[in-house]
């Protein structure tokens, strides 16, 4: 592992941390001023190991504050996470440096548990942006470790040296486009051309001439001959997106040409062979459009032969951190500037939303954020006014009755992000005092939750309820520290140890 930078001209400033960081594993290296720090990253340039894996650095020091080392690590390392450490005085200075980018600010004189604590979040924050980088420079198609994901990539990964028809479901900003890619890509296929086309955003009038191309003189405005998305195709995938809107009439046509691989251009009297992998997608129920005859049910048994159901993003909320992460470093990229870092709070607050836009929904929200977001740091109250509302409305959800208990455990459990944690913390100043129970308070509402799942006939209420309870005071007291683990637990009355296993017997990560 690559060493935390200490730079400080306080000889016993770095002492203490040397030996506080090393007893944690962690290694380190100190500097005295800017000049030398510098340097090194200068020497370090032509090997990675050796550069910082977190800098820790003081905000006066001789020769250089530790600002202007920010201003300069930024420009040149801006992923390294860097902690300005600060006197009360220089408080301002050092928020302000969030601007600049910096990870967190460490007042001095500091709890050495505390500053311990905020490194390894600091170092844990460097490892996941490693990753992240890894991830991007491999151009993944797709993101996901959601059970529902994985089964769609063991899908393609079965796929890969066929070259059937495929029929991808599932809703509207799904990611059913990425799906088709990737199955183009990992195809005998690859090497020709991928080809989409959305039958849905097309009029009647143009979508033949748009898929079969057209004869010179075939209509008005027909001036050459143009070839369609099919003979563009050639050699390739064909991806038909929204196949359900296409019109009946030219139903028939497609049908024709995955038949016999064969179609005519409009206005055109020789026929043209197709060697084309057709794969469609789409958000309606076919099988239904089918019954009340807006879908042939011959052309559906042709696109059916190989049916992939891609997930809704509710279904798969474990994959929003992943996805949050990618969304903002992208973004960052496409429009020239520093990604920004979310936090704990914001991410459970973003898991509470229940996305009907989907993948491209997220993708917005973080576009959004990378814009918007005062800091490089993005906590739960600069989410967008769509998320924050849904928050708001989960949190005013009345608690379910008998009839609506006999749920599986997942589902009880789950209720728990229901709830952001900033809506919770909001609803403090209203928690009735200690000893009353006053009719629709939080208990009364625990007594109507036990009674459905007793009425159900559950025989883990205890456990079930326990961790709910749980899981809503580790997620409101995190909240209220901004994700720092050690004094959320000192705020709850209990060990530095006890939280860090609750979060992971419970799920926060």
């Amino acid at each position: 592992m690559k060493p935390i930078w200490i730079v400080d001209d306080d000889q016993s400033i770095r002492f203490v941390l040397e030996k506080a960081l090393l007893r944690e594993d962690l290694p380190t290296r100190s500097f005295t001023n800017t000049r030398e720090v510098l340097a090194a990253l200068e020497a370090a340039a032509d090997d990675e190991m050796q550069g910082p894996q977190v800098l820790v650095s003081d905000i006066r020091m001789p020769g250089g504050s530790g600002l202007d080392l920010l201003d300069k690590i930024k420009a040149k390392h801006p992923g390294l996470p860097v902690i300005i450490m600060t006197a009360f005085s220089d408080l301002d200075s050092a928020v302000s440096a969030f601007q600049g980018g910096a990870f967190e600010y460490l007042p001095k004189p500091f709890d050495l548990p505390r500053a311990v604590e905020l490194i390894r979040r600091a170092v844990d924050e460097s490892q996941r942006e490693e990753v992240s980088e890894e991830r991007m420079a491999a151009a993944p198609e797709m993101l996901g470790q959601a059970p529902a994901m994985q089964d769609v990539f063991r899908a393609i990964g079965r796929l890969s040296q066929s070259n059937v028809t495929v029929l991808i479901t599932g809703e509207s900003g799904s990611g059913k486009e990425l799906v088709a890619r990737a199955l183009h890509k990992h195809s005998p296929r690859a090497s020709g051309p991928f080809v989409a086309i959305n039958t849905a955003a097309i009029p009647k009038d143009l979508l033949e001439s748009e898929l079969f191309g057209h004869e010179r003189g075939a209509f008005t405005g027909a001036q050459t001959m143009r070839r369609g998305r099919f003979e563009q195709a050639e050699g390739g995938t064909l991806f038909l997106d929204e196949i359900g809107d296409m019109p009946f009439d030219l139903q028939t046509r497609l049908l024709r040409v995955l038949s016999d691989g064969h179609f005519y251009r409009v206005g055109g009297h020789n026929s043209v062979k197709a060697n084309v992998r057709v794969i469609a997608a789409t958000h309606q129920d076919l099988e239904q459009r089918v019954k009340i005859g807006g879908f042939r049910e011959d052309l559906f048994h042709r696109l059916n032969v190989i049916r992939l159901r891609l997930p809704a993003l509710r279904e798969r909320g474990e994959d929003v951190p992943a996805l949050t992460r990618h969304f903002l470093q992208q973004s960052a990229k496409q429009l020239g500037v520093e990604p920004k870092r979310i936090s704990d709070a914001a991410l459970a607050q973003l898991a509470t939303f229940s996305f009907p836009g989907n993948v491209r929904q997220l993708e917005n929200i973080c576009h959004w954020l990378t814009v918007m977001a005062p800091a490089q740091l993005i906590e739960a109250k600069d989410l967008p006014p769509e998320v924050m509302a849904g928050a708001a409305a989960a949190a005013a959800a009345p608690a379910p009755h008998a009839g609506a208990a006999a749920t599986a455990e997942r589902d009880s459990t789950a209720a728990v992000s229901a709830v952001s944690p900033a809506s919770v913390t909001s609803a403090t100043p209203s928690v009735p005092a200690a000893g009353t129970t006053p009719a629709g308070s939080w208990e009364t509402g625990l007594e109507l939750e036990a009674q459905g799942l007793l009425a159900a006939g559950r025989n883990d209420v205890w456990d079930v309820l326990s961790r709910r309870f749980e899981s809503r005071l580790i997620l409101t007291a995190l909240a209220n520290t901004r994700g720092r683990r050690i004094e959320a637990a000192q705020k709850l009355g209990i060990g530095r140890n006890t939280i860090t296993r609750k979060i992971q017997e419970l799920g926060l990560e």
